[in-house]
């Protein structure tokens, strides 16, 4: 067996807990203060190749600029001989999507809590004059307090000199606002007040305002911004969001009005972020000396099978150290939940999932008990694909770690739902009794 760590620097790291399409993310440990992180992994060789250096560079910097306590924390980066780490706070309660996809809508207060932050961490941005672009609940954690923490600053914009609008046509077609689509140019504030307002309808009804199949009809919905209230929503909320989802951006809602409406004024206490000096230094030594500057790096990875997942990075499934989230799959907040445990040896696991896999039409590529399935999406205008990996929980007891590379995450939950099903014969379901007694009850399906 192997184990699943690595020394960068100061930091141990372990197993991944995200991956896209160039970059894979790594829950690993500060070794001086003990304090979890979340280190980001690019490869030199892929920035170079698809030249990418000034794209990562901005985000990092964005990152570095906009400090607050709503905005997942860039703590540092760091250079290896091959690959970049991106040091990052550790948000443990998953993504606001995965809250929504388990429990429907949420509640009036508590929607309401979460707009005020994500409003407060957008407001923030615009005042350093970042845009971020790609607001949706997919790019909103949940710390293990419940507070949200705005993440991805990938497609944000920064101002240029004597330009006025944006023109970069990005984001996810559901959260984009109709003046991004027209291509006529844009103010990057209107867009980020539009991609809240679509959130806040989500995450009150449980559902897009604007979802359709084929894109030509989502847009022409969008740009008409045709959209109806669900009959629960308060006369507050049903007035604040219609501001909002305003299709003319000279007339919508600034976010100063929003931070005055009466419904989002209820309970509310501002943020008040302390000011710190930015030290870009880290990233200019990374970045413009990526060929030659880099930290120690020691793998201590034993081949021959599976990781074997130890006791402290289970503890890391669960909301902080709090284990009654890994232990009890009734909770809500678990992230995703979408791992389930075997008693079946690792290679049958692989080659089961690899069988059913290509039942579904889908492109397999296994390497070391890793497993990525690729696909096209239901509606046929992007590329799916999942990635599932083994790890030895315990003498004969495997854990299997699903998750999303790329796609969408409600189409993503559907997929695993039915992918489980016919998983069937090789997950483990312990019995009545034993279920009562043991905390791997909770990880299976």
């Amino acid at each position: 067996m192997k184990k699943s760590t690595r020394k960068v620097g100061k930091y141990e790291v372990g197993r991944t807990i995200g991956e896209g399409t160039f970059a894979k993310v790594k829950f690993a440990k500060n070794t001086d203060t003990g304090e979890s992180v979340a280190v980001k992994v690019l490869a030199k060789s892929t920035i170079l190749k698809h030249r990418m250096v000034d794209q990562i560079k901005r985000e990092i910097s964005i990152m570095k600029i906009v400090r607050h306590p709503n905005i997942v924390r860039l703590h540092e980066v760091l250079a290896g001989r091959a690959k970049i780490y991106i040091i990052l706070e550790f948000v443990s309660g998953g993504e606001l999507f995965d809250k929504i996809v388990h429990r429907g809508r949420l509640s009036e207060d508590e929607c309401r809590r979460y707009f005020q932050q994500l409003i407060d961490a957008v407001s923030h941005c615009h005042s350093k004059g970042v845009y971020h672009r790609d607001l949706k609940p997919e790019n909103l954690l949940l710390d293990s307090y419940g507070n949200l923490k705005v993440s991805d600053f990938g497609l944000s914009a920064l101002p240029q000199q004597g330009v006025g609008l944006l023109h970069t046509t990005c984001g996810t077609p559901n959260y984009v606002a109709p003046e991004v689509l027209s291509n006529q140019g844009y103010d990057g504030a209107a867009a980020d007040v539009w991609s809240c307002g679509v959130i806040l309808f989500v995450i009150m009804a449980g559902y897009l305002p604007f979802d359709e199949i084929d894109l030509p009809t989502l847009y022409q919905k969008i740009n008409a911004a045709q959209f109806s209230c669900p009959f629960w929503f308060s006369k507050g909320a049903k007035s604040l969001i219609q501001k909002i989802l305003d299709p003319n951006p000279k007339t919508r809602i600034k976010i100063e009005g929003i931070q005055k409406d009466p419904w989002f004024q209820k309970n509310y206490v501002p943020v008040r972020p302390r000011e710190e000096e930015v030290n870009l230094d880290d990233v200019r030594a990374v970045f413009d000396n990526i060929e030659d500057q880099y930290v120690s790096e020691q793998s201590t990875v034993d081949e021959g099978g599976p990781l074997i997942m130890n006791a402290f990075e289970m503890i890391t499934l669960s909301q902080g150290l709090n284990l009654s989230a890994l232990f009890d799959r009734q909770q809500d907040y678990v992230k995703r939940q979408t791992r389930f445990v075997s008693r079946k040896p690792a290679r049958v696991i692989i080659s089961t999932v690899e069988a059913v896999a290509e039942s579904m039409g889908l492109k397999v590529h296994t390497r070391n008990y890793k497993t990525r399935l690729e696909g096209i999406s239901a509606n046929k205008v992007a590329q799916f694909a999942v990635v599932l990996e083994v790890y030895e929980v315990a003498p004969s007891l495997f854990m299997v770690d699903v998750r999303k590379a790329a796609g969408d995450t409600l189409e993503y939950h559907k997929f695993y739902k039915n992918f489980c099903a016919k998983l069937d014969n090789i997950i483990w379901k312990p019995t009545e009794g034993l279920a009562n007694s043991s905390f791997l009850r909770t990880m299976t399906c």
